[in-house]
């Protein structure tokens, strides 16, 4: 029997809470400040993940995240329009949250007057619209320094809710759209669990719902590769990041063209075409990617959902590649899985034991982090 998922509806909401309202952290190193604040110095800032950037950050695939440091005793957040959940965390410390913020300046005191490193990351999912981050900036008594260098390893997450940590951090299956917004937390998912075991910068290129060739329940958006090109989800402007040159890309695609039936008026007359185009479609995708990153190693992994079809099918996808001349690449099954998040998903224990596996793929490989 194949395990249902969140309902399309659903999905196609993901990033648009019921309410807006402003959480800060209880111990009250946020603030927001008056509208007539100043706007101090701003700070450099090395960024991670899609973004558009002018005089400000726009940016709508999951897990976008800004670091930057500064000397003294507080630092300054301009956050614009759009519903986002952050965490913010200086000195590598438990990380504070805002939820929802309204666009404006938000002060972050620090321990101590000294030299401070501070790291502003995304953890909720956007699809309804992009969201705005205006900077970090100095305000009185406090110094911008250099941004941090971006690290030496890169790793790209490219795929569906599994990699987005889609309600991972709930405690029950059954979750409201409010629920979904609060549970949901990107950095706790596969992807960043595995980035923060390696060190390495990392993009999430995600989004819930959406497959290689049919996205959950048929609904009608872009699929997963042909949104990829794309800065946001609009398909208007050209994705760019100089720079980025990932040494693995990590894909996990195939949930949503399988966990349900066919209904009429799709375009394919049985299970058998679908398979066909999904395969085509994947190994086609991955071409692609080998032409953008020729010396990346790839990681293709699958749940054993729809009654193990998914895993099946990306079994296939390896092989026709394997069989093509492509040869640094790894097919990863990951089963056993508790789907305990929200609408079945994986729960943070799951993406533990999937980032696990990940991880021991990479680790086979030697040299596997060489240029």
């Amino acid at each position: 029997m194949r395990r249902s998922l969140i309902p399309a509806s659903l999905l196609l909401l993901t990033g648009l809470p019921a309410a807006s309202q402003v959480r800060t952290d209880p111990q009250g190193a946020i603030r927001p400040l008056a509208a007539e604040a100043p706007v101090g110095r701003p700070l450099p800032l090395h960024v991670g993940g899609r973004v558009v950037d002018g005089k400000s950050y726009r940016r709508q695939w999951p897990g976008t995240y800004w670091e930057g440091a500064f000397r003294g005793p507080a630092v300054d957040l301009g956050i614009g329009p759009g519903a986002v959940s952050l965490r913010i965390a200086i000195d590598g410390g438990a990380p504070a949250s805002l939820v929802r913020p309204g666009p404006g300046l938000y002060r972050l005191t620090a321990q101590g007057a000294g030299e401070h490193r501070i790291r502003v990351e995304v953890v909720s999912e956007s699809q309804a619209g992009p969201t705005e981050f205006r900077g970090l900036f100095a305000p009185g008594g406090t110094t911008p320094l250099p941004a941090p260098r971006p690290r030496v390893r890169q790793i790209e997450f490219i795929g569906d809710s599994h990699t987005v940590g889609y309600g991972n951090t709930s405690t029950t299956r059954q979750c409201s759209q409010d629920a979904i917004w609060e549970t949901t937390n990107t950095s706790l998912g596969p992807a960043g669990v595995t980035a923060a075991g390696y060190d390495a910068d990392y993009q999430i290129n995600a989004i819930s719902g959406r497959g290689i060739v049919r996205n959950y329940g048929g609904f009608a958006a872009p699929t997963l590769p042909e949104a990829y090109p794309f800065a946001l989800f609009n398909s208007k402007i050209a994705a760019s990041s100089p720079g980025w040159n990932p040494q693995i890309v990590v894909i996990a695609l195939g949930t949503n063209d399988f966990t349900t039936p066919l209904k009429a008026g799709e375009r394919w007359p049985d299970r058998d075409a679908l398979h066909r185009d999904f395969e085509d479609r994947y190994v086609a995708f991955v071409h692609d990617l080998r032409r953008k990153y020729p010396k990346a190693y790839f990681v293709l992994w699958a749940t054993d959902l729809a009654d193990g079809e998914i895993a099946v099918e990306v079994g296939k996808v390896t092989d026709r590649l394997r069989n093509e001349g492509e040869r640094r690449i790894s097919f990863v099954p990951v089963k056993g899985l508790s789907f305990r998040g929200c609408g079945s998903h994986p729960n943070t224990g799951d993406d533990r034991a999937i980032a696990a596996a990940i991880a021991q793929a990479v680790d086979a490989v030697p040299g596997v982090w060489g240029r």
